[in-house]
């Protein structure tokens, strides 16, 4: 078993609200530490600014793309792409300000995501410490694809 923890998954309890509504505080998570990484996976890594501290976010950006938000809306290499797990979040605003701002508050951005890294940012994005602020995540920092919610019992089921 404790094989299986080290090299095949790991188990990961939601700390805060930055992945909120999908994922919520104090859940508990099963994360593959093996497989291929793809866009909107959900990520676990160790904080680069907080040692001993697990980040978990969702992948937006793979290695070598350019990142861009205009108007809240997701561009990768100037393709639109459409973030449907945002809806709720963005129904729920009551100001004018978009979803997703960088680290400057600027509401239209864009970053060159450097090769053998990917850019990752929380659901909640007025909230999330993430690529914005700590800069992207090299591969082999990252320790795991979030797949299974296993606690609480009302919300099991894949990620």
């Amino acid at each position: 078993m404790v094989g299986l923890r080290m090299f095949v998954f790991s188990s990961i309890t939601v700390n805060g609200a930055s992945m909120d509504p999908t994922l919520q505080d104090r859940e508990k998570i099963i994360g593959l530490k093996l497989g291929e990484i793809h866009r909107f996976d959900i990520v676990t890594f160790d904080a680069p600014d907080n040692p001993g501290t697990d980040y978990i976010k969702r992948v937006i950006g793979l290695p070598g793309e350019t990142v861009s938000y205009k108007n809240d809306q997701l561009y990768i290499n100037d393709k639109a792409y459409s973030e449907d797990y945002l809806d709720q979040y963005k129904s729920e605003l009551t100001d004018d300000l978009p979803l997703t701002m960088d680290a400057n508050m600027s509401e239209d951005f864009s970053v060159k995501v450097p090769e053998g890294s990917y850019f990752v940012l929380g659901d909640n994005r007025r909230v999330s410490k993430d690529s914005r602020f700590i800069g992207s995540i090299e591969r082999d920092k990252i320790d795991s694809n979030a797949k299974f919610v296993i606690w609480p019992l009302n919300q099991m089921g894949t990620v």
